[in-house]
């Protein structure tokens, strides 16, 4: 059975690009004699995309919709930009290689724990339409950055201590536990799911925000690693597109990060803030048009 998709009246003015879609979304790629402004413009977003998750999370929400604009399907849209953004967040983790000392026992752990349930939300993208979760999204990461905002204050109140202090088995337990969950909606989707892994390490007593965002762009490179190799297999990823997109996305996260280490962590802080409360608006508006 074809599979219909649609062409975006950008698309039909730049000749840029058609395909031929099949059951298995093993689409075929045909470029057209080469217009500068698209390549600028998915170039311009990946860079953007890698420095913004290297501090935060939510690039996503900057190359999903230009790869939709430029006609590419949404869910192919979404595997092409994870693919992408995927070795950008090696740049933030070398960015923040020194912050990752003493770490080793919580990268093991939770990484072993995102490879897991990485493979579990890429799947459930694969085979599973879900609107209803769609709509969630948005409000996820409005939560995430209200709690963001006020874990300093749930800490002092619950007492939880810090991570270096107090590693209890009960801690490992919850921080295993969050972790899964917010792994399963990074492998399906992930927009946001750094300020909701960054939201997390706060609660739990990690502190050290540069630190925290060493561990969370590890975490996020065991969740995409897999769902990388999951849309790959299933034949979602525009080659041409994606590897263009990941030399901007690395250079984008590198920046971001060594941006991040010079600034200090109350500005950090705030930038957080900011893109949360914005990715939620952009999604709100996405949802009601």
């Amino acid at each position: 059975m074809a599979v219909v998709i649609l062409i975006t009246p950008f698309e039909q003015n730049f000749c840029w690009r058609k395909y031929a879609g099949h059951s298995n979304m093993d689409a075929e790629f045909q470029v057209s004699p080469m217009h500068l402004f698209p390549w600028l413009l998915m170039l311009s977003a990946a860079f953007a995309a890698g420095a913004i998750n290297s501090i935060a999370g939510g690039g996503t929400l900057l190359t999903f919709p230009v790869l939709i604009w430029l006609g590419l399907d949404p869910k192919v849209a979404n595997a092409t930009s994870t693919v992408a953004l995927w070795p950008g967040l090696f740049g933030g983790l070398f960015g923040y290689r020194k912050e990752l000392e003493n770490s080793s026992t919580i990268l093991k752990r939770l990484g072993t724990t995102s490879v897991i349930a990485g493979a579990v939300g890429a799947w459930l993208l694969i085979w599973t339409p879900s609107p209803t979760f769609a709509r969630l999204v948005p409000f996820l990461i409005l939560f995430a950055t209200i709690l963001f905002m006020a874990q300093g204050t749930i800490n002092r109140r619950l007492r939880l201590g810090s991570i270096i202090e107090n590693p209890t088995t009960l801690w490992w337990l919850g921080a295993i536990v969050f972790q899964f969950v917010s792994a399963i909606y990074g492998g399906y989707f992930g927009a946001g799911n750094g300020i909701l892994m960054l939201a997390a390490m706060g609660l739990l007593g990690l502190h050290e925000l540069h630190r925290a965002n060493g561990i969370k762009n590890f975490l996020g490179i065991c969740i995409n690693s897999v769902a990388v190799l999951s849309f790959s297999l299933k034949h979602l990823v525009i080659w041409p597109d994606a590897l263009l997109m990941a030399c901007a996305a690395t250079m984008g996260g590198f920046f971001g990060a060594k941006i991040a280490v010079r600034v200090g962590q109350a500005w950090v802080r705030k930038g957080i803030v900011f893109i949360g409360l914005i990715i939620f608006f952009v999604m709100i508006w996405r949802i009601r048009h």
